[in-house]
């Protein structure tokens, strides 16, 4: 049988942060080591303050780590200089907050488009798949209102879509459910968990929710700056 690909791998993670005037450093991540397979499905689950939103940033290029190294398709981004990362994350992750990060002053469909017009898609590309990308989360009739003319639900979906526009290998997703109600936790989680098979992407899934990551193919808990 053929082995899965491993589309991310994290080795020997370390990460501190000052704990204030007379205190030792926070030791979030403490040699932590991952790997991610292909079309796959992982969550992380932790304590508040266990350091998983920190992993995340690292492993997305977002923050940058102490010590050891992230690798994508083989790649070392740790040793990416600024606009490689900033390139390489716009073309192979998609990105989901709890807090969505909509730009207030732009459309549900401007906001979708703008990674595809920012990456040097032509507009009329980039609106076109933005507008396929709402159909497939159930906005596409709210295309024309902003973020705060939308329901906390309708945001995600939007935000969920934006991380698609690229087509990225992966989606890291932060909470995506944190401040939702149970139903639209769980129109989320649905579509969350399908865009496997719509699109064959891996899923890394933050959460402190078991419930939640129980969908998952796979349940790491970070502990003590190492997953279990």
């Amino acid at each position: 049988m053929e082995q899965p690909k491993i589309v991310l791998e994290a080795k020997g993670l370390h990460k501190s942060f000052p704990a204030g005037p007379g205190k030792d450093e926070l030791h979030v991540l403490q040699g932590m080591n991952l790997e991610i397979e292909e079309a796959s499905i992982t969550s992380i689950i932790g304590s508040s303050g266990s350091g998983k939103s920190t992993l995340l940033h690292i492993l997305g290029g977002l923050d940058s780590t102490d010590k050891g190294e992230v690798f994508w398709d083989g790649k070392n981004i740790t040793q990416y200089k600024s606009d490689d990362l900033a390139e390489f994350r716009n073309s192979y992750i998609g990105f989901v907050f709890q807090f969505h990060h909509l730009l207030p002053e732009f459309t549900a469909l401007e906001n979708v488009a703008m990674p595809g017009l920012i990456a040097g898609t032509s507009s009329k590309e980039a609106f076109e798949r933005a507008e396929e990308l709402l159909g497939l989360f159930g906005v596409e009739g709210r295309k024309g209102h902003r973020p705060t003319q939308l329901s906390g639900g309708e945001q995600q979906r939007v935000s969920m879509a934006r991380a698609l526009m690229n087509k990225p290998r992966i989606i890291l997703a932060d909470e995506p459910t944190g401040n939702l109600d149970q139903d639209n936790t769980d129109i989320i989680l649905d579509l969350l968990f399908e865009l496997r098979e719509v699109m064959g992407v891996s899923v890394l899934l933050i959460t402190h929710e078991k419930e939640i990551a129980g969908r998952s193919d796979r349940i790491l808990e970070l502990k003590k700056g190492v997953l279990h």
